[in-house]
């Protein structure tokens, strides 16, 4: 049997659209971290940002986006940007029904990528 990955888990890419389009709601509503995005065409990174965690997730849908530290360059962000940023994906994915065990993979997911998102 093979196991399920937990972008079909979540119900896909029309899932993973919804909790994008939910997070941002957050982020932007968020003085520490809306202002990263003042100046971002917010359509353009939904659309980004929906198919790299669709392929974070395992939809097996090939990510051709920038790397995240390419992505993330000058912008400085610091542990606490990252860390409300990762607050709102946790709480968005609750929000959606996730499993507090799938909400804990995903959260590794983006935790393994600290590195290429801090001090850029």
């Amino acid at each position: 049997m093979t196991e399920q990955t937990l972008f079909t888990k979540l119900g896909g890419q029309e899932t993973v659209d919804k909790v994008v389009d939910s997070f941002y709601a957050k982020v932007l509503a968020d003085p520490l971290v809306s202002p990263f995005f003042v100046h971002t065409d917010m359509a353009r990174q939904r659309r980004h940002q929906a198919a790299f965690i669709g392929f974070a997730l395992g939809s097996g849908a090939a990510y051709t986006g920038k790397s995240m530290a390419k992505a993330h360059e000058g912008m400085n962000l610091q542990p606490e940007h990252f860390n409300a940023i990762a607050a709102h994906l946790s709480t968005t994915l609750e929000e959606f029904g996730v499993s507090g065990e799938d909400i804990h993979q995903v959260m590794a997911k983006i935790s393994a990528l600290k590195d290429d998102i801090l001090y850029k």
